[in-house]
């Protein structure tokens, strides 16, 4: 975001909705998102075929990877973090009981009730059948959308008449 070269590791923010890898400076006009763990699998080195020319491996079929929000059936509330910390408070729960429940570690819960961190499809569920919340809001299809616009008031653009001046 600053236009600096990043040293080290990239850190992965959501900053309005965008996934960006920023340096570390600038980690904290976003959100930390969690990063899938990656199992890198060395491949052995491709043998060498007749008069020493390596072979080129058949094109295998390139499948987009699914992100967390393939999976999930609706958005998540805006005020996820509030829900959980009350829902935790009002079952006399501390962050580290809860942390113990879920089988999960205590760090993760803090940023998740602080809003650092949104969480991911597996926790929200662990979230929800622990604490009995709901953290995600269904989707309007379009044809309740569309109801709801034939009953919405008349703007201001409707109602004026706009009268041309005579010269």
């Amino acid at each position: 975001m600053c236009g600096e070269t990043i040293h080290g590791p990239p850190k992965l923010v959501r900053v309005e909705g965008a996934e960006l890898q920023v340096c570390s400076r600038c980690e904290k006009f976003g959100t930390a998102v969690q990063q899938p763990k990656r199992t890198d699998v060395r491949r052995p080195a491709p043998a060498a075929g007749p008069a020493g020319r390596v072979a080129a491996p058949p094109q295998a079929t390139v499948y987009r990877r699914r992100d967390m929000f393939d999976y999930m059936e609706g958005e998540i509330v805006d005020d996820y973090s509030d829900r959980i910390r009350h829902a935790r408070e009002a079952k006399g729960l501390s962050q580290k009981d809860l942390a113990l429940q879920m089988m999960e570690r205590e760090l993760l819960i803090k940023k998740i009730e602080k809003g650092e961190l949104v969480p991911e499809e597996d926790v929200r569920k662990k979230l929800e059948k622990v604490l009995n919340i709901r953290l995600l809001e269904t989707i309007a299809s379009d044809a309740e959308k569309k109801g709801k616009a034939d009953r919405l008031a008349p703007t201001l653009g409707d109602v004026t008449i706009i009268r041309k001046v005579k010269k």
